[in-house]
């Protein structure tokens, strides 16, 4: 009995860190950039765009098709370092645990 007690005192615990993480993962910005550097697309850790820069240079109504590419490439990138720094505090707050394949946390 003793054991359940303290596993759940470890599952508020780890349920206090999760709501911390929400948080700071709200405030986290991250930058993806493409065309080096020439467009930059910035998203807070929870995968929400929030700012998209342009090179003046690059708008070119004759060949948007360039722009529309680097875009994406932009927010791919940035959408990697989210999950990346998404990982690392998941690593932080479950002590290394694995979690079970598929199982994507906190979204």
């Amino acid at each position: 009995m003793k054991n359940l007690g303290q596993m759940m005192k470890q599952a508020q615990q780890m349920q206090a860190k999760m709501a911390e993480m929400q948080e700071q993962l709200a405030a986290a910005e991250v930058t993806g950039v493409a065309g080096g550097g020439l467009v930059q697309v910035t998203m807070n850790g929870k995968g929400e765009l929030r700012n998209l820069s342009i090179e003046p240079s690059l708008v070119d109504p004759n060949d948007v098709e360039v722009l529309e590419d680097l875009i994406v490439a932009a927010a791919n990138d940035a959408k990697a370092k989210v999950e990346a720094y998404v990982q690392e505090q998941m690593q932080e707050i479950t002590g290394g645990m694995q979690l079970p394949p598929g199982l994507k946390l906190p979204f």
